[in-house]
């Protein structure tokens, strides 16, 4: 026997379940179902910001919060000036949680916990009537007269209005395609670069707060906080950049050659005339142990040596050939990666359905009328900094008053 839905959303995610809120809010009388394949909703919530839950980014204005987005920027220009991080400040402080901003604009619940929001949106859900289905894996969707049928194990549901919210999940992007979509094949994004090679290694936990990356297979630069680890390369800077050049990295195979400048220069002669004018000052002082830039004393010291300098050399000594040898591995230092680490536990996809085939006014479908989408199952991804939620909650906003209409 079916069950008749007016709205179903399939995907218990952020985006799904803000959709299903926003629905439900609009017009209590009309049902929607969450349809969820685990056995838990909002896992991704559960463990993203390192269990804190980065949940928007303190970027008030539309025009300046879409340059965090490497794909969907130009979509999403429109639907964050119907709902962006003000209003999703305001849309928690309104249930009681507060958000604090930190000094690099992420926004967190003041808790520390991303349980604070999981168990805000799942008690709206409860307050508003809204069906929460685990364990309901959907494992077919036909058209129908009348909607859509979805069939799990154990039900069958017909509905009128259908919201896939599968985030990058393949099963998503199958059912899409099915009814007409074209799916931008999916790439890792944000992600820490491996660097077994690399001779920095045992200087793991050392950051620097500001250095240049380009990367042999990506024509731009990205600059940032690096951070030094037991596997190569991390910190914003990294993953900024692994989310910017994700499909170029991704068609080497994740090996290619990114170039550090530790230091702030345009050009290789900046860097030549800050030490020899740095030589000329401090010429009785130990190489090893006097940087001329505000780079951590360690990394110096081993950059340094590499550069054939020994740990008992006096600036004074510098030959020019050493000078040059230095200035060139302050400018563009060069590292092989040969592979790449999920960052913490999150994974963000660049890749799925096709925005020109979607409808960001109401988040519809332009191939099947009746069909909706939000978050991740769009080819829309941001950098780390709460940009991923951000666009989870406002696509799920607008889809959500599109189901309710």
């Amino acid at each position: 026997m079916e069950q008749q839905v007016h709205s179903i959303v399939v995907g218990g995610g952020a985006a799904g379940f803000f959709a299903a809120l926003t629905a439900r809010a609009a017009n209590p009388e009309k049902s929607i179902y969450i349809l969820e394949r685990t056995g838990q909703f909002l896992g991704k919530v559960k463990i993203s910001g390192g269990g804190r839950c980065n949940v928007t980014h303190a970027c008030f204005e539309p025009r300046e919060l879409v340059k965090y987005y490497p794909r969907g920027s130009k979509a999403l220009l429109g639907p964050f000036t119907r709902f962006g991080p003000r209003d999703t400040v305001a849309w928690f402080a309104e249930r009681g949680v507060e958000l604090k901003t930190e000094g690099d604009g992420r926004m967190f619940p003041v808790t520390d916990s991303s349980q604070t929001i999981i168990q805000c949106l799942v008690e709206e859900a409860k307050c508003l009537g809204v069906e929460l289905c685990t364990g309901f894996g959907v494992k077919a969707i036909e058209r129908s007269a009348h909607g859509f049928v979805l069939a799990t194990e154990s039900e069958t549901f017909q509905c009128e209005k259908l919201l896939l919210a599968t985030g990058s999940h393949p099963q998503g992007h199958a059912w899409a395609q099915r009814m007409g979509h074209t799916i931008v094949s999916a790439v890792p994004s944000l992600f820490t670069f491996n660097i077994p090679s690399s001779s920095l290694l045992d200087l793991s936990g050392i950051s620097v707060e500001q250095v240049v990356l380009t990367l042999e297979c990506y024509p731009e630069e990205q600059c940032g906080p690096l951070l030094l680890t037991h596997w190569g390369f991390s910190g914003p800077a990294v993953l900024k950049f692994s989310a910017w050049a994700a499909r170029e990295l991704h068609a080497c195979g994740y090996h290619t050659t990114v170039f550090v400048r530790w230091v702030p220069a345009r050009k290789l002669e900046e860097v030549q005339a800050v030490l020899k004018q740095h030589k000329e000052r401090a010429a009785q002082r130990a190489i090893a142990i006097d940087p001329p830039y505000p780079l951590p004393r360690n990394l110096w010291s081993r950059l340094a040596k590499l550069s054939g300098i020994t740990e008992e050399a006096r600036w004074g000594s510098l030959s020019q050939k050493s000078l040059c040898a230095l200035a060139e591995k302050l400018f563009r230092d060069p590292y092989l990666i040969e592979g790449k680490t999920t960052y913490k536990q999150e994974f963000v996809t660049a890749g799925g359905v096709n925005l020109d085939e979607v409808n960001f006014r109401t988040m519809e479908s332009k191939c099947t009328p009746g069909l909706y989408f939000a978050g991740e199952i769009l080819d829309i991804d941001g950098v780390t900094g709460g940009f991923n939620f951000q666009n989870a909650w406002t696509t799920g906003y607008i889809a959500g008053h599109s189901l309710a209409d």
